[in-house]
């Protein structure tokens, strides 16, 4: 087997792009067009060793090289990640027991001391939001506010061309905004969160409460197929998603009502249900929302690029400027 062969150059076309989620890490070569010059994945494997290890270990394998001593040159290394990222550190705020043990780590840090070349590391949906805006619907636009609705309820907020943050990189956590404030109980600890009826996990999960009130099976039932029994005309699986649609029309409301957008744009496995899906969500949000907010508003799909999250951190790089890496002892 070759070996790591690629070293720092500011000036380069190529970035890396590493999009580290709680089942694999998908790491590639990327260009500021989108395009993937090489890629490779693993598998996360949380609680076993240190995440940044395996991170390194998915460059290493991207990286080596039987047929040659050339070195690829690079401009720096992006991040998108799994849980609550501290933009100005570059470490992990918070993450859940989906990565137990990752809260706290200071990931730029550690990259940026083994590889010394610049680092950016951002939340998985605000590198979404990047994505859409260099590459997918919302090109051109300044103000738009990008969702994934998948496992949870991410949120990406871009106001006046900037990735809104908050005060330590927080901002845009839609998903616990609540809906119904007598609603369902959510881990978060607050009531009727979005994502307790529009993440894949909620609709899998109210639906599985609903056939069991009824004395049906549930066994196997997620998300998917309940998808799959709303548009097939299903009578349970269209009360679950009538009240998904609710819930993602009054929080598309708010949000319009908030950051008045010129977009929102709609990612994750739900919102992948074809266009039926995003009718209904935005006759929904039309009808909660005030008509002057919405004249010149679209509701869209999101960008699906193969590898749209490795893609968009690797963009991180032509994003911001590039700052000097930490040496070992530093920071």
């Amino acid at each position: 087997m070759g070996t790591t062969r690629f070293v720092y150059a500011p000036d380069s076309t190529y970035a890396v792009g590493i999009d580290l989620g709680g089942t694999k890490i998908n790491a590639g070569i990327v260009d500021e067009k989108g395009h993937v010059l090489s890629a490779c994945s693993l598998p996360t494997l949380p609680g076993h060793g240190s995440i940044p290890d395996r991170i390194i270990e998915t460059l290493q394998k991207l990286f080596q090289n039987e047929d040659g001593p050339d070195l690829i040159r690079i401009r720096g290394i992006g991040v998108a990640s799994a849980g609550q990222i501290n933009w100005g550190e570059g470490s992990v705020h918070f993450s859940t027991d989906l990565i137990p043990g990752y809260t706290g780590t200071p990931l730029r840090r550690i990259l940026e001391e083994r590889f010394q070349m610049p680092v950016f590391v951002d939340n998985d949906v605000n590198v979404l939001t990047l994505t859409e805006k260099r590459l997918g619907s919302a090109q051109g636009l300044r103000n738009f506010v990008c969702l994934a609705l998948g496992t949870g309820v991410g949120g990406g907020i871009m106001a006046d061309g900037q990735i809104v943050r908050g005060s330590w990189g927080g901002a845009g956590e839609v998903g616990h905004m609540s809906v119904d404030f007598d609603g369902l109980p959510c881990v978060c600890g607050g009531m009727g969160c979005l994502e307790q009826y529009a993440s894949g996990t909620g609709i899998g999960a109210r639906m599985r409460r609903k056939l069991e009130s009824v004395g049906r099976d549930t066994a196997a039932v997620d998300a998917r197929e309940v998808i799959a029994l709303w548009q097939a005309g299903d009578v349970i699986a269209s009360t679950i998603m009538n009240e998904t649609f609710r819930a993602l029309g009054s929080g598309l409301a708010s949000l319009i009502h908030m950051f008045n957008p010129e977009m929102i744009v709609l990612g994750g496995g739900v919102a992948e249900s074809g266009e039926v899906f995003l009718e209904r969500v935005r006759a929904e949000t039309l009808k909660r929302a005030m008509p002057s907010f919405t004249e010149n508003l679209r509701i869209v799909s999101a960008y699906r690029g193969n590898y749209s999250g490795m893609i968009g951190a690797g963009l991180q790089l032509w994003e911001y400027p590039l700052r000097t890496p930490l040496t070992p002892g530093e920071g």
